[in-house]
């Protein structure tokens, strides 16, 4: 067992999380977070101590199946030795105080984790910012049920990953619970604070189309239900090429600030005000198809973050054919050529942590599959992504996975076009 290479400081391979419950209370003002995680967790071996990432915020007690544990907080991470060592497959509980002022921490893919807005907050969580406001395990591949109770000053409204449910009001805070029953990564769960209302999209909920909630400040509301309009009707196409919707909610964030890229998690997804424009309807469908791929279909290592973006990216295509945008071809010779002209020294199976997020790995991935589905067809392509979001919903899966469904689809000619894309820093011709 060893840490993933790509974030070789981050995570605990000797043990796996199974749920998540947090006692979460902030203020917007002073930026003000106080928390208490209540984690259930299995040992994969002998424990006698172990770590949670934790990034800039103190823990005041540690408790391991309800007895004091000693604890050590380092820049990255706490070190916890329980009272009595924990045989492998013993299921323990760990009970984390904490508090402080949530910041992003510097990666090498730029700051990420908890960031403070203009009038309220929000989490970036990908790859490494959970720990910016929660104890975790923060590995791609330790999904885990995750509850939230979070308290915030009266004026302000919480979306987060999960189903909301019960409201209290006490002393001038409202405190929220949040429930995911999926099984969720660190990476993906949120937290959005601001001064919003919420409201459900007209035309949601019916058929196969999820019930879309929409968190924005009121003063964007009529923006936002022109921006997102056609959300609907993109789910019903998502969920005659894909499958059907595959989380818990769908849940819709405006922030009254601008935002440099939208950012998906389970069952939701933020967007700036600057992205209200028609322009940025290729971005919606993007974080929209991450709840297939990506949020449902996980991958469990970074290396293979082509199967989330790749596919994030296609649909983005597909969308603009199925909604008379431009044409798959047209995007696919479009990006094509622009791929072309850049350095062609990224290999998708693998392409390093410094070019995980690299516009390549995204464009790369999308013509991929569109290679692979010019070979084996319409029918089967598409029969394809449908059985991929079946077999593997909720799941874990690596490229090799994929590699093997195309060869049960295509065959060795098939193979041998997805390998021609992934394995290779040459660039195919189409």
């Amino acid at each position: 067992m060893s840490a993933d290479p790509y974030a070789p400081q981050s995570g605990d391979p000797s043990y796996d999380v199974r749920e998540y419950d947090l006692e979460l209370g902030y203020r917007v003002r002073t930026n003000r977070l106080d928390g208490v995680a209540r984690i259930t967790a299995v040992a994969r071996q002998p424990l006698t101590a172990f770590t949670l990432d934790l990034v800039g915020l103190r823990a005041t007690r540690v408790k391991v199946d309800g007895a004091t544990a000693r604890h050590v907080s380092g820049p990255r991470a706490l070190r916890v030795t329980p009272p009595v060592a924990l045989a492998a497959g013993t299921s323990f509980t760990v009970e984390v105080a904490y508090a402080g002022s949530p910041a992003p921490r510097r990666s090498r893919w730029g700051t990420v984790g908890w960031e403070e807005l203009t009038d309220g907050a929000l989490v970036a969580g990908q790859p490494t910012g959970a720990p910016t406001w929660f104890p975790c395990n923060d590995r791609p591949d330790n999904r885990a049920r995750m509850r939230m109770r979070i308290t915030v000053d009266d004026g302000y409204t919480v979306a987060a990953t999960g189903v909301p449910g019960a409201v209290t009001r006490r002393g001038g805070r409202t405190s929220t619970t949040f429930t995911s029953d999926v099984p969720t990564a660190t990476y993906l769960a949120a937290v959005h604070v601001g001064r919003y209302r919420t409201q459900h999209l007209a035309g949601s909920g019916v058929d196969v189309v999820p019930e879309v909630s929409v968190t924005a400040p009121p003063a964007l509301t009529a923006a936002a239900d022109r921006a997102f309009a056609r959300v609907p009707e993109m789910l019903r196409v998502f969920d005659r090429l894909f499958g059907p919707y595959p989380q818990e909610t769908c849940t819709l964030v405006v922030t009254a600030d601008e935002l440099e890229i939208p950012l998906e998690a389970q069952g939701l997804a933020v967007f700036g005000m600057n992205h209200l424009v028609p322009a940025a309807q290729r971005l919606v469908a993007h974080e929209l198809a991450h709840q297939w791929f990506g949020n449902s279909v996980g991958i469990a290592r970074w290396s293979d973050i082509w199967l989330n973006e790749g596919f994030a990216c296609y649909a983005e295509w597909l969308w603009s054919d199925a909604s008379g945008g431009p044409s798959v071809d047209a995007c696919v010779g479009e990006n094509n050529t622009r791929l072309a002209a850049k350095p062609r020294d990224l290999l998708l199976v693998d392409p390093g942590p410094d070019d995980m997020f690299d516009d390549r790995v995204y464009k790369r991935g999308a013509l991929a599959l569109h290679a692979v589905r010019r070979v084996v067809g319409d029918e089967a392509f598409f029969a394809l992504l449908r059985s991929w979001t079946a077999d593997h919903r909720h799941a874990l899966v690596t490229t090799d996975d994929f590699r093997a469904a195309v060869e049960r689809t295509g065959g060795a000619d098939a193979t041998a076009v997805l390998s021609a894309w992934i394995d290779h820093r040459e660039l195919p011709a189409l």
